[in-house]
């Protein structure tokens, strides 16, 4: 059991959040959600000691082992992979160093064999001598090849080894307590599936802070909400999370519903919720608990969310989009070959494959940014498109008008303030905020930017490159919704499960061959192509 007692942290004079008490308890996994900057990472490293609380403490079992995943990718560079691994478990790797010390002395006394038993002993009680089995199965499960990097150095792994790496060392030895900070970046499909299943058979005290609203509804069995200050512990997944919290908004909004008409709805929300079908021990774990739940122990979140809503101003006619046999070589790499495909009106299509690039570089080529080496595409007559970079800097890095003469340019038919002002207020940009300098904002105030900018255009197809990065939940949720919600064509391109399974109609793989094309959901795709 993790405790946190009384817990605060103070920034230049003003608190982030206090009078913090929770209990984390074995065989729950929690994650932590919040609005950037609301201090998520900042109480994971409370929990694992990195940062002194202002006020209150965290208290431990000290017969428990709390592991985390690290952040620094440099950190291990003069280990082997597999010496990074091993350092996951603390005791292990320093019993490993002590015993290689001790046989390597010359001479080797009574005291020191007496002393290599007791180490040996103990090596065997930590089930040391496994310790290269587990690191290569942990490898394997994350995608890479266990054979080709153990006993490699860290400072020759890319970046995206190392992410992995130091994931495998979180997770290595079995400890007790888990705490992990945006686990699932830079993984693939295949590595977060295997994390879910990971952690949906853990035993331990799983803690994790992610964007990744699949994830955490796969795994979590707790959401714990840092909400302007305050940080409050709620049973189920982040979907029970947020649609009860949406209506118990809906129902604090509503003065004329009664207040047994409002138990009445909320009632039946949890009964509904609660006939979810599971599929994990964590998900069984959840159900159990929601059945249990009372409902003033439902969460009403004071978060706001901005509003995405993309209008067409006219309807596409019947040919929207039509490439034919486009092939693309970057720096010797053959990133698109011979892909051919057609979009009907209504489609909403992911484009998915092993790299991101891929769809990066075949949406710069529809959009007049690249040449094609080979092939043609033609847009229909009747189409207008709206295009969302995967970087957006030439947008922003060498401007420094404020946000609304920044994005005035872009609005077709009206550039007085107040109708300025209406779009950026939707982004939750408000008063002087709108003054502020393009160049200074941060990576989400950019992206909330850009969506702005492509309302204003009035599209009827929309081609979207990674539009999640940057953004909190609260953003990701608003522009997943906006996208459904659109009646136009759409292009895109995401790591988002959640994103892409309630978005796409269609998927299209762009491999080595071409495309695998079909119309079906993203969990279908994944289904179908194993």
């Amino acid at each position: 059991m993790l405790t946190v007692n009384h817990l605060s942290i103070n920034f230049d004079g003003e608190n982030l959040f206090s009078d913090v008490n929770l209990k984390f308890t074995e065989g729950n996994c929690y994650g932590v959600i919040g609005a950037n900057g609301a201090g998520k990472s900042t109480f994971l490293r409370m929990l694992s000691g990195d940062l002194e609380p202002s006020t209150g403490s965290v208290e431990m079992n000290p017969n428990l082992r709390m592991s985390v995943l690290r952040q620094d990718h440099f950190a291990f560079d003069d280990f082997t992979v597999l010496d990074t691994i091993i350092q996951g478990n603390p005791r292990l790797y320093q019993i490993m160093q002590e015993k290689d010390a001790l046989y390597a002395k010359d001479p080797f006394t009574e005291e020191d064999g007496n002393r290599a038993a007791e180490l040996e002993a103990e090596f065997a009680e930590l089930d040391g001598w496994n310790s290269d089995t587990e690191a290569g199965r942990l490898l394997q499960g994350l995608g890479l090849k266990a054979d080709d990097l153990l006993y490699s150095g860290m400072r020759y792994r890319t970046d995206v080894e190392k992410v992995k790496i130091l994931l495998a060392q979180a997770l290595f030895g079995h400890p007790d307590i888990l705490l992990l900070d945006e686990p699932t970046n830079h993984l693939d499909i295949h590595a977060i599936r295997w994390l879910e299943d990971f952690l949906a058979d853990y035993e331990g005290t799983v803690i994790v802070v992610s964007h990744d609203r699949h994830f955490l509804n796969n795994v979590c069995t707790h959401i714990v909400d840092i909400d302007y200050g305050k940080v409050r512990l709620y049973v189920g997944n982040y979907e029970f999370w947020y649609e009860s919290s949406q209506l118990v908004q809906r129902m604090l909004n509503d003065q004329k519903k009664k207040a047994d008409e409002k138990i009445r709805e909320l009632q039946e929300f949890i009964r509904r919720f609660s006939a979810n079908k599971s599929k994990s021990r964590q998900a069984t774990s959840r159900k159990k608990l929601i059945d249990k739940l009372a409902v003033d122990e439902l969460p009403a979140s004071s978060r706001r969310y901005p509003f995405v809503g993309f209008t067409m101003d006219r309807e596409p006619g019947k040919d929207i989009l039509e490439v034919k046999g486009i092939s693309k070589t970057i720096d010797g790499e053959k990133i698109l070959n011979n892909v051919s495909f057609r979009v009907a009106r209504g489609d909403k299509i992911a484009f998915v494959g092993k790299t991101e690039q891929a769809a990066t570089t075949l949406f710069q080529i529809l959009m007049g940014e690249l040449e094609p080496d080979e092939g043609t595409f033609k847009w229909g007559v009747s189409t207008s498109q709206s295009y969302f970079p995967k970087d957006n800097s030439s947008f922003f890095n060498d401007h420094t008008e404020s946000m609304l003469d920044w994005l005035a340019p872009y609005s077709r038919t009206d550039t007085l303030e107040t109708t300025l002002r209406s779009f950026l207020g939707k982004m939750l940009f408000s008063g002087n905020d709108v003054y502020k300098p393009v160049n200074v904002l941060s990576g989400g105030e950019k992206v909330r930017c850009m969506l702005a900018r492509m309302m204003l255009f009035g599209s009827n197809v929309l081609v979207v490159d990674q539009p999640t990065n940057h953004l909190d939940l609260e953003s990701i949720t608003a522009v997943n919704n906006g996208l459904i919600d659109f009646k136009g064509n759409v292009l895109f391109a995401s790591h988002d499960h959640e994103f892409t399974q309630t978005i796409a109609n269609r998927i299209i793989e762009i491999n080595e061959n071409g495309v695998w094309d079909k119309q079906c959901t993203y969990d279908e795709y994944l289904e179908l192509r194993g």
